[in-house]
């Protein structure tokens, strides 16, 4: 008994020290590996004297004893459990059996909830049921059901929404966009039995809708969002099967026979052609990213689109104006802004009638006309109340004040300090109202600003230069036989825009299919090559009427709100661009776009084009017309220019101008004051143009004589001398017979329209 309790005794103590060193460290591996490492350094110092390094097959006897494994001794295997693969039959088995199991479970739930419909639909206390069996419904059709469970649930979706019309148009509003989305997305299915049953769906709610007010112009709105949605967030989206289940729907509408007087059927066509357009356009994005001008106008055209959809054409003008910035083009900013501020105060004026609120986007039209494309006045409108609906930060007052705050400030960056003023015109009426006065300190102080830049800067201002290009070549596809008004930057001349439009073109089709027209005549397509790509840039300027003059006073108001341009292009009958005086002919060329410069984007489509051919005389006329404005310009300039005044001068009665005015003189009047031939009406207006010309000369002499120094007098003497042998030349030439003004008034009905036209050209131009 004694030797059993010492033996316990014992082996506790044991255990206790074991412990011990376990929670120390002095018994574990890694110091029993320490103690032979330090042994064998002290040995191999004591028998090699000092030796670093022991040779490799010396080590101690007795260290193996207290070694518990040797790495170079064991060898480690991993242990792997083989387990037999299954067989190809196990795994299909298995599969089935799992997607019967998850259809059963669908079925199930579709069955329970076709017992609750029935059982609600004959209560009007469980009638809140309805409501939450449709959200059911929808999340079904949201997961990954087999087709035959999809074509019963498409079933009970169209069974409940044709028994429970307002229970998806008025109680669960929120629930139509959800199932427009989910509807939409079986419609671009690749199972062929899916998109048809999506699409008989779709059209079903489409025809129900319009059956309620001979529109469906919430469920056009909510399927345009739907498209976007989808086109945007989901990755598995087929654009080929969606194309041919629109024109399923299409079809349907074709064939319903009891909607055949209505304009259902011009509807579903229009709402089908949009959602193609918006498809095509979303799809060429990625292909056009590096090609500025018809990005934008593939932005254009999809924000278009979401014409109806307020929330989504906000954004996509936000992000049009986003692209606009970047690449420095302040101007197209500030429109795309004032455009989305026109949108929110035309659903604003919708919701409530305000009189601190600009009306609608009638209010904005002082800043550009191109606005009134927001009026909401189309059927399809929805209104801003319904659920859903102008539910962004920005359909607020607030909001719409952060929209006008950003267009002034992109109109200040463009230079365009009038257009400022008047966007701070709509912004004063809401801060008085609500009585913010720091904010009125503040924008009377930013229109302190603005007109004291457009002082300062007056003659420094430049705004954008323009051009006119045409496409011709099967290669540009949509864009082939179109002509297009390029804004570019200040001062770009002709060989920037052509090379960049010619290294774009080239990278996309290849350089020897590219060329660049270099003449500015009329392109005939017949003698074109059909492989090639052609494009031809000319240079074109702003073109009013004498009318529109009295209102264009500034150089501001003479490059804004264009809507016309002009381009001249010289010709003889012979076929040469130039020759002699008595040859020359000009054809003049007025473009008119179809919406005003500037605008959302930087090109603009040409729409009309109107050509005057000018005789040499009237080129002549118009040649004079420029010198003596020119000379006006010169005189009116403050503080006066005595360099430009003189190159001017030089330029007119100069004896080393060839071409000049003294030999248009003999040209076209020669024959006249010798009585060889009789003087027309476009002779007598070149012998007032003579006048007017000589009078301006003369003033031009007498103010450069008072600003010349005295090392200039010489020159002033070789001045006057050659006005005077230029007038005495003239004079005979201008005063053969009594001048008397011409009475336009009483020929004019039997002047032909085409030359009016010429002599409003050439008195313009």
């Amino acid at each position: 008994m004694t030797q059993c309790s010492q033996q316990t005794l014992k082996k506790s103590v044991d255990m206790k020290s074991r412990l011990e060193e376990a929670i120390l460290g002095t018994g574990n591996a890694r110091t029993e590996m320490m103690l032979r490492r330090r042994q064998n350094s002290q040995l191999s110092l004591s028998g090699l004297g000092g030796s670093q390094t022991p040779p490799p097959n010396m080590a101690p006897e007795n260290a193996g004893s207290r070694l518990r494994w040797r790495k170079d001794q064991v060898q480690w295997r991993h242990s792997v459990e083989l387990y037999d693969s299954p067989r190809p039959q196990e795994h299909e088995l298995e599969s089935q059996d799992e997607g019967s199991l998850a259809a059963e479970v669908s079925l199930i739930c579709l069955d329970s909830l076709e017992l609750i419909i029935q059982i609600a639909q004959n209560s009007e206390t469980l009638h809140p049921l309805l409501g939450s069996s449709l959200r059911v419904l929808l999340h079904l059709l949201s997961l990954n059901q087999s087709s035959p469970v999809l074509q019963h649930l498409f079933a009970t979706q169209r069974a409940l929404v044709t028994k429970f019309l307002d229970l998806l148009f008025e109680e669960e509003t929120e629930q139509c966009a959800e199932l427009c989305l989910r509807l939409l997305r079986h419609c671009s299915s690749p199972i062929a039995v899916t998109r048809s049953q999506a699409s008989a769906s779709l059209y079903l709610l489409m025809r129900q809708n319009f059956e309620l007010g001979n529109n469906f112009a919430r469920v056009k709105m909510q399927v345009t969002m739907s498209l976007s949605s989808l086109v945007g967030q989901n990755q598995t989206f087929n654009e080929e099967f969606l194309r041919k289940s629109l024109k399923t729907i299409l079809t349907y509408a074709e064939a319903d026979q009891d909607l055949e007087n209505t304009s259902f059927r011009e509807q579903v066509r229009d709402l089908v052609f949009n959602l193609h357009m918006i498809l095509s356009d979303t799809v060429k994005m990625k292909e056009f990213a590096e090609d500025p001008e018809m990005l934008l106008d593939l932005m254009y055209r999809i924000a278009k689109g979401y014409q109806n959809s307020p929330d989504l054409r906000l954004t996509w003008l936000q992000n049009m104006a986003r692209d606009h910035s970047k690449r420095g083009n302040h101007a197209e900013a500030a429109q795309c802004l004032v455009h989305a501020a026109g949108l929110v105060a035309e659903y604003l004026n919708m919701l409530e009638d305000k009189p601190h609120l600009p009306v609608g986007c009638v209010a904005f039209e002082k800043i550009t006309p191109n606005v009134l494309e927001e009026s909401a006045v189309s059927d399809d409108v929805v209104s801003p109340d319904e659920e859903g609906i102008c539910t962004g930060m920005y359909f607020t007052e607030n909001g719409l004040v952060g929209l006008l705050e950003q267009a002034a400030s992109s109109f200040n960056m463009a230079s365009m300090f009038e257009a400022v003023n008047e966007v701070y015109k709509l912004m004063i009426p809401i801060y008085e109202h609500n009585r913010d006065y720091k904010k009125l300190a503040h924008v009377h102080q930013k229109l302190h600003e603005a007109f004291t830049n457009v002082t300062r800067q007056e003659g420094k201002r430049i705004f954008g230069t323009y051009f006119r290009v045409g496409f011709y070549g099967a290669k540009f596809g949509d864009l082939n036989g179109e002509e297009f008004i390029y804004k570019e930057q200040m001062i770009t001349k002709l060989p920037e825009i052509s090379h960049r439009l010619e290294s774009f073109y080239s990278e996309r089709f290849g350089h020897e299919f590219v060329e660049i027209v270099k003449d500015s005549n009329t392109v005939e397509k017949d003698k074109l090559d059909p492989e090639k790509a052609y494009i031809q840039i000319t240079y074109v300027e702003p073109y009013f009427d004498l009318y529109e003059f009295k209102e264009r006073i500034t150089y501001f108001d003479k490059n804004y709100k264009l809507k016309r341009f002009i381009y001249a292009t010289p010709f003889t009958l012979d076929g040469r661009a130039h020759g002699e005086l008595s040859e020359q002919y000009k054809r003049k060329t007025v473009l008119t776009t179809n919406h005003f410069f500037p605008y959302i984007k930087t090109r603009v489509s040409v729409i009309e084009r109107q050509q005057v051919i000018l005789s040499p005389v009237e080129v002549a006329i118009e040649d004079i017309q420029k010198r003596t404005r020119e000379l006006a310009l010169a005189l009116l300039q403050e503080p006066p220019d005595t360099k430009i005044l003189q190159m001017v001068l030089q330029g007119c009665i100069g004896t080393t101008v060839n071409q000049g005015p003294l030999e248009v003189a003999l040209v076209f009047l020669s024959d006249i004051a010798e009585g060889k031939q009789s003087p027309s009406k476009a002779h007598t207006k070149l012998r007032l143009c003579f006048k007017d010309f000589i009078k301006k000369c003369g003033d031009a002499l007498q103010k450069n004589k008072t600003l010349i120094t005295h090392e200039q007098k010489e020159y002033q003497r070789e001045l006057e001398r050659n006005y005077h042998t230029f007038r005495d030349k003239i004079s005979p030439m201008i005063s053969t017979t009594t001048l008397r003004k011409p009475r336009h008034h009483k020929r004019e009905g039997k002047e032909s329209r085409s030359k009016r036209q010429s002599d409003v050209n050439s008195s313009v131009c």
